[in-house]
């Protein structure tokens, strides 16, 4: 970062066919009674177990979802897989444009618990609807909110806070009000890469302040906005404000704040947020301009 200094001052005051039943299938069972002759079942492999075999591609291992390809000899792959590979994954043979419709007929005939239903998640859905489902559920685990560098970690909130604490070293203050100070020696050098991100704890909840400085077209611009660590529907039930100025004047930024569903780009990009361009961001640091001096100062509060 081309930063001279950044400082945070904190202030004091979270199978069948149509027509007949679908197959239900919550999670593999034992079977442990005996069949009519006395005996036990040979298999310990379930139905369900079978079955999700069965919907697996052999390829990338996902489930696979109507429509459903085939080689002439019977072996299936995903309609994804399908537009990459020319070959048969198992025998090598020729994929030509088959269907395997009795696997879909199948697959139409299920019903399956959300994959995140170790995340906390009751819901059972048809398995055509399951993946569209699963692509917004709730429980789904979040993805990292750091944007200096490329992240690929994800899970739940607490898991996220101490990751970004420990592996991101963001600092971290407990408070609904924050006080930031932003100094920058050259000013007129304005990089994409010139940013910061700080998590606030209030209301038993965690927020995320980014600070950054960017481009739109040509004209350099400084940016503030607050995420919210949860989901859309609860991000709503707080509201925040931004305030920056100077020499007699200031700028003042009132919203909710956007999930960290939304990813950080996409917030930016859409501008939804503090905006300070540099001509404006000069003038509140006063004096002969040749050094940039920025306080933001805000407050989150929950709405009754």
């Amino acid at each position: 970062m081309d930063i001279d200094s950044l400082e945070c001052i904190p202030s004091c005051d979270g199978l069948d066919v149509e027509g007949t039943s679908h197959l239900h299938i919550p999670f593999p069972k034992a079977h442990g009674t005996a069949v009519a002759n006395g005996t036990m079942p040979q298999s310990g492999i379930s139905p369900a177990t079978s079955i999700r075999e069965l919907l697996e591609c052999p390829i990338c291992t996902n489930f696979m979802y109507p429509p459903i390809h085939q080689c002439r000899n019977g072996h299936t792959l995903c309609s994804n897989c399908k537009t990459v590979h020319d070959w048969c994954p198992t025998c090598r043979l020729e994929l030509g444009d088959i269907r395997c419709l009795a696997l879909e007929k199948v697959a139409e005939s299920l019903e399956l618990p959300c994959k995140y239903s170790t995340l906390g998640c009751p819901e059972v859905f048809r398995y055509n609807t399951k993946h569209k489902h699963e692509s917004q559920c709730l429980f789904r685990p979040y993805n990292c909110p750091y944007a200096g560098s490329e992240c690929f970690v994800n899970g739940a909130i607490p898991f996220l806070v101490s990751h970004l604490r420990d592996d991101h070293k963001v600092d971290m203050h407990t408070g609904c009000t924050f006080n930031h100070r932003y100094v920058k020696s050259k000013p007129h050098e304005v990089e994409n890469a010139t940013w910061m991100l700080t998590v606030f704890h209030c209301f038993g909840q965690y927020f995320c302040l980014h600070f950054e400085a960017f481009q739109i077209g040509t004209a350099p611009v400084y940016m503030a906005f607050l995420r919210f660590m949860g989901d859309e529907n609860d991000a709503r039930k707080f509201s925040y404000s931004l305030e920056v100025g100077g020499t007699g004047r200031k700028l003042i930024w009132e919203g909710y704040p956007r999930s960290i569903r939304d990813s950080h780009s996409k917030v930016r990009d859409s501008l939804d947020g503090l905006i300070i361009h540099r001509s404006m961001a000069l003038f509140f640091s006063g004096g002969d301009r040749k050094e940039l001096k920025l306080r933001v100062t805000g407050r989150i509060w929950k709405e009754q």
